[in-house]
């Protein structure tokens, strides 16, 4: 990992044609490094989320080139690596596991980390969430509490429980959440050890129950619409 994170560091300041150029070969070997770590994430969750059985690497990782047609920032290179395994592929929508890595000052997400959950959610899907929410709210908080090493990103929230529920709502905090992820910064020791993948899989596992109930509730969506 220790080369992978230079080359990202690296490509934060040089991030241009030429140097890129100069230094393929050294983005092809750190590339092919991530890949096998990715590889070994992707593997894991198969063996406990049934959802994610079937997918390749190529449905879970990302382009290195970035897309500037529409964007401000020229840069085009990406400042990290990540790989999303999600049921259906990383286009899906669904709730899948994230594991990302970037360079110093990439300021991407501002941390390597764990990403469980789904984000930018359709319309249907996130009514679809907040009705179970409704319901099952218990289960959703419990499932919240399993991944006790996680954080519930609320900042994107509503200001007021949607008004299609009661204001006093006891899990009023989760209706007015508009995306559905958690996030855990990796240590340093563990990211640069050899124990990273078990460690990311322990902890992607206690996961298992929030990314469920999030995609029983999307797919219900979906097969509804």
């Amino acid at each position: 990992m220790e080369e992978i994170i230079e080359f990202l560091n690296q490509i934060v300041v040089n991030n241009n044609r030429p140097w890129f150029m100069e230094h393929k070969q050294q983005y092809l070997d750190v590339q092919a490094k991530f890949n096998e770590i990715a590889e070994q994430i992707l593997l894991g969750i198969q063996k406990f989320d049934d959802l994610t059985k079937g997918l390749t690497l190529k449905d879970c990782t990302y382009r290195f080139y970035r897309d500037t047609r529409f964007s401000p920032d020229k840069s085009p290179y990406k400042r990290h690596f990540g790989v999303f395994v999600c049921p259906q592929g990383k286009k899906s929508g669904l709730a899948g596991y994230y594991f990302h890595v970037e360079g110093r000052g990439a300021e991407y997400l501002g941390q390597h980390g764990l990403y469980p959950g789904m984000y930018q959610c359709e319309p249907a899907v996130t009514k679809s969430v907040r009705e179970d929410i409704n319901i099952y709210g218990a289960d959703f908080e419990k499932a919240l509490k399993k991944a006790k090493n996680f954080t519930l990103d609320e900042s994107k929230s509503l200001k007021n429980v949607p008004k299609d529920f009661p204001a006093d709502h006891p899990y009023g905090r989760f209706l007015k959440l508009k995306d559905y992820c958690l996030s855990q910064p990796i240590p340093e020791d563990v990211l640069f050890s050899d124990n990273l993948v078990e460690w990311v899989l322990e902890e992607f596992r206690s996961c298992y129950d929030f990314n469920s109930f999030l995609n029983r509730s999307a797919l219900f969506a979906r097969e509804n619409e």
